[in-house]
């Protein structure tokens, strides 16, 4: 669908675009086709509690794109380790580190490949993977969440792991999204429960976490189309002045870190979406109504709102309500709408559900498993 076309639709059903929405069950139940009739969001997002069978998941996934004017981007949170939303139906993945602490670049990529197939079967077209957090010596003894899921101890290191899982992954059809931009692996708590505060200064932060994101920026073939943005607080680098004690905001929704930072400084043209705007560093500060057009004034392309049908319906009605009351630019709009519509142009069909080849990408998995001596510790899942 072109650009030009998106921008013709209803503003309600523009407003839509910009929702990337959580569903509540494995199946189209009436909540969950009045949110999408309501809605009609420019994606939906599965997780653990979405998913029974593949037959399931495609049926699903299927009757979601039946419903909707515009073809949805279908995304997961499929990284292997901890977040591995499909472990009921498929054998358990390897995590980030795993293969990182096996030197095992060739894994990287294998496991990019076996899951960028795997999902398109199951009818996904993205997967919001691989996370970029560099977690150094120091930083494995803090309890944000993030000690497995990162591919290295260095921007080195996770600049080549990201580098061919990437290859890998999109080689399979399937785009990829870095996250949690722009880093957040030295923040002290996970952002599921509050805001993490990240103490470096500017120049540490660019010479360490955000040193694998400009190198991908830097690189000509746009490997690069979607990024997520964290709910981290910057304090040395985005604080509003004059105000008592400062004002730290979480960087999904901090203009100076996604327009100023990401956009402007670091010239990235392609689309950027929130973390989930239900999560506790969001929600302990503020009412969804207020962070959803926080965020998209603040340049976000794409909001992830996971988790509650009445949170989704609340902050898309405060989207609209704002660009009624002309409090968002149709020019903002009309750039989101350019940004999301490439995206969308680049997103592949499902490949066909076929379960011998399903059982061929399982019996891979296991085999790199064995490779890596990798055995999923049973930790629970989020959502």
């Amino acid at each position: 669908m072109p650009t030009d076309t998106f921008q013709s639709l209803p503003l309600e059903q523009r407003i839509g675009q910009f929702l990337f929405i959580g569903l509540p069950g494995a199946g189209l139940d009436e909540v969950a086709r009045s949110l999408i009739e309501e809605i009609k969001p420019g994606g939906v997002i599965l997780f653990g509690r979405n998913v029974q069978s593949p037959e399931q998941v495609r049926q699903l996934l299927d009757g979601v794109r039946a419903m909707l004017p515009v073809v949805p981007l279908c995304g997961v949170d499929q990284e292997g380790g901890l977040v591995d939303r499909l472990r009921l139906i498929f054998p358990s993945m390897p995590s980030a580190r795993a293969i990182r602490q096996h030197g095992d670049l060739a894994g990287a990529r294998t496991l990019g490949k076996i899951t960028g197939e795997t999902l398109r079967m199951l009818g996904f077209n993205i997967n919001f993977a691989p996370v970029m957090s560099i977690i150094t010596e120091e930083r494995s003894q803090l309890t944000n969440g993030l000690y497995s899921r990162s591919f290295g101890r260095s921007p080195g290191e996770v600049l080549g792991y990201t580098t061919v899982y990437m290859r890998g992954l999109q080689g399979a059809g399937c785009i990829g999204c870095l996250k949690h931009f722009p880093g957040i692996g030295a923040g002290a708590v996970d952002s599921h429960i509050e805001m993490p505060m990240v103490p470096l200064s500017r120049d540490d932060l660019l010479a360490q976490d955000l040193a694998p994101y400009i190198e991908l920026f830097q690189r000509a073939d746009d490997r690069v189309r979607v990024v997520m943005v964290s709910h981290g607080g910057f304090p040395n680098i985005d604080i509003k002045k004059g105000i008592t004690g400062g004002l730290i905001e979480p960087a999904s929704i901090s203009e100076r870190i996604v327009s100023n930072l990401l956009r402007q400084e670091l010239r990235y043209k392609h689309l950027v979406i929130t973390d989930d705007l239900e999560m506790g560093a969001i929600a302990k500060q503020y009412e969804i109504e207020d962070a959803v057009v926080r965020a998209f004034n603040a340049g976000e392309d794409m909001l992830l709102i996971c988790a509650t049908p009445e949170t989704i319906r609340r902050g898309y009605r405060a989207l609209l309500a704002a660009a009624r009351a002309g409090e968002i630019s149709e020019k903002r709009m009309n750039g989101s709408l350019r940004r999301i519509a490439a995206t969308k142009a680049l997103a592949q069909p499902p490949l066909p559900l076929d379960m011998s080849r399903f059982q061929q990408l399982a019996n891979d998995i296991k085999e790199l498993n064995v490779r890596l001596e990798y055995r999923y510790p049973g930790e629970s899942n989020v959502q």
